[in-house]
């Protein structure tokens, strides 16, 4: 379990509002992330999305990839991730999926809207039938759709995740 310190919890998270002000500024999205692990910096990560036309390079995942790389591992248990902004679902994903201990954010998804982001449409968005949405998700049934399941299962040095 990561550590949760009040003082450093202020001080990773002003980092990562450091972080975001500063990407602003060289024209970037106003988000910023860093993740730490024992009190060490690990990795760091800013908005790249317009300026790498990459939907998901966000903060936080931008972040996440960045500790995973140089872990040499997908999974950061133990780590806490500093974001100045509640993650977006995206983000939330990466945290969940990374096996993070802890997720610690500034601004909340309301303070995004206001800022003209989609966060809160997205967690809105969620939680509808997805009949509702504006894109069409479908399932289409195929023959052999479950044998990349199946040959996964059958691995015997198969990694586990």
């Amino acid at each position: 379990m990561p550590d949760t310190d009040p003082r450093a919890d202020r001080t990773w998270l002003a980092a990562a509002v450091d972080l975001a002000v500063r990407n602003v500024a060289e024209g970037g999205g106003p988000f910023g992330a860093v993740v730490v692990m024992g009190g060490d910096l690990i990795a760091e990560g800013q908005n790249r999305v317009t300026r790498d036309n990459d939907p998901t390079a966000h903060a936080e995942v931008v972040a996440v990839r960045a500790a995973c790389a140089k872990r040499g591992d997908f999974s950061l248990p133990g780590a806490t991730l500093y974001t100045s902004c509640e993650p977006c679902p995206l983000c939330m994903a990466s945290a969940l999926w990374a096996r993070l201990g802890r997720v610690v954010y500034a601004a909340d998804r309301y303070d995004a809207a206001r800022g003209g982001f989609d966060d809160l449409a997205f967690y809105e968005l969620f939680g509808r039938d997805r009949d509702t949405w504006d894109t069409r998700v479908e399932a289409v049934a195929l023959d052999g759709a479950v044998a990349p399941f199946d040959a996964w299962r059958d691995k015997a040095d198969r990694v586990a995740y």
